[in-house]
């Protein structure tokens, strides 16, 4: 990973990135002493991510909060589970971020069951659009052959702050004002982070390759 990707701007503060995969690790190594596969916690992940969805349509914001956090936990587990117990594969990757992308539609489809009846749910709309933008510019530049994981917005920033706006927003009694606030972040902050993996992207393939134009198609 080049200096650029490794120092690109984060909403979530470095140290506390660096402190949670630390945890992590720890974690990780205990599971694998309990011969636990990384596919295994993606799957539970992806359960997390359904039970959230279901909660919020039964108007439990407070318990779907909680259930985004054990779902983002796990996710970032089945990777340092994957790479202590040396698991790593290219199935596994593709598996890991297919997961992802139907957990995050669980939850975003629960969050628009609550607000069928408002505005709101244009929002819902906008932020799974940037959401799901996020993740195809990474996955489309990766398939051209850059790494691209700059941007200020990624998966566990949505995670943190979906969580975040469930559980105070519930706790609070002001949950509807609050996650809508989240997701109206969230949107154009998914959106700003695409261009900047759109613009990286360019000039990655400048670097690369000078003076000709990469191709247009697909």
């Amino acid at each position: 990973m080049d200096s650029e990707t490794r120092e690109s701007a984060r909403i979530l503060p470095k140290k506390l990135i660096d402190f949670v995969l630390q945890t992590a690790d720890h974690l990780a190594s205990f599971l694998v002493s309990l011969h636990i596969g990384p596919n295994v916690l993606s799957v539970m992940a992806l359960l997390a991510g359904l039970v959230a969805g279901v909660l919020f349509i039964f108007e439990l914001p407070l318990w779907a909060g909680i259930a985004i956090f054990v779902c983002g936990a796990l996710d970032i587990l089945d990777g340092k589970v994957a790479a202590n117990a040396n698991k790593k594969s290219l199935f596994g990757a593709m598996f890991d971020s297919s997961l992802d992308r139907y957990s995050e539609f669980f939850i975003y489809l629960g969050i628009a069951y609550h607000f069928r009846d408002h505005w709101a749910l244009w929002v819902v709309f906008f932020t799974l659009m940037g959401s799901g933008m996020v993740s195809y510019t990474r996955a489309r530049a990766e398939g051209l052959g850059f790494e691209c994981r700059v941007g200020i917005m990624q998966r566990a920033e949505r995670i943190v702050i979906l969580s975040l706006g469930a559980i105070l927003g519930s706790a609070l009694k002001i949950f509807d004002p609050l996650m809508i606030s989240v997701l109206v972040i969230i949107a154009v902050v998914s959106h700003i982070t695409t261009t900047q993996r759109i613009l990286y992207v360019k000039k990655a393939a400048r670097q690369k390759r000078p003076g000709k134009e990469a191709s247009k198609n697909g």
